[in-house]
């Protein structure tokens, strides 16, 4: 399927599928989207509610891991909170060198310095634990998202599929069967969608769902989370 560099609204990169009209991040701002949807709304969230020891290995995982932007910004992140991340980023259609190379992240990020980290990222060995940093660990795992079969192991989940529009078998009770027995208890999941049918199948499955502000060109996004019994 064919595949182009396009640049979204706040200047960053991303990668447009003309045949499905559809990017892997928003067209209104890659970058904006991502801090808003998955580190403000997700990792900070996770961090401010005390969830997990504040020196404890922070659990994550990537439905999506796609250009590596929500990989790179959660490494940044991670520094800033002091937070030691395992990071699980899964991805059935890895992009090439030649698309990683057209990405301006660390340009917009002003990180020039990190430009050959984030080239690792996408060059590092499939199914093979990385240290990308001493705080920060990644596993990418080349895989379809239904083959998923972890229990109780991450803290957050970042599902950043293609939207249900092209691929709604990806945003079924199904598929947030998975996630919720993936994550810890109050372990959390953030995405950018807002489907109505989205947040019933998620909360079918068990999750306590919250409609949150949604990042720039998007009214809402969704916060589910696994809520401990008391």
């Amino acid at each position: 399927m064919k595949r182009e560099i396009i640049i979204t609204s706040d200047g960053s990169s991303t990668i447009h599928i003309p045949e499905w009209n559809e990017q892997y991040h928003s067209k209104h701002g890659a970058i904006q989207e991502a801090y808003h949807v998955f580190i403000k709304n997700g990792l900070e969230f996770f961090y401010n509610a005390k969830f997990c020891d504040s020196h404890a290995m922070v659990s994550i995982l990537e439905i999506g891991f796609g250009t590596g932007l929500n990989t790179l910004i959660t490494l940044l992140e991670a520094e800033k909170f002091k937070l030691t991340i395992d990071y699980v980023g899964v991805e059935a259609y890895p992009i090439s060198s030649n698309e990683v190379e057209q990405l301006n992240y660390v340009n917009e990020l002003s990180v020039e310095n990190l430009d050959s980290l984030f080239k690792s990222l996408h060059e590092n060995t499939w199914e093979v634990q990385h240290a990308i940093t001493n705080q920060f660990f990644l596993t990418k795992q080349k895989k379809f998202f239904n083959e998923i079969a972890d229990s109780e192991k991450y803290h957050i989940i970042f599902f950043d599929a293609f939207g249900a529009r092209v691929q709604p078998e990806l945003w079924t009770e199904a598929i947030f069967l998975l996630m919720y027995k993936s994550l810890k208890n109050n372990g959390v999941l953030v995405t950018y969608s807002a489907k109505g049918s989205v947040r019933r199948a998620m909360q079918s499955v068990g999750f306590t769902v919250e409609r949150l502000p949604g990042p720039p060109g998007k009214r809402e996004m969704l916060r589910a989370t696994k809520l401990v019994s008391v």
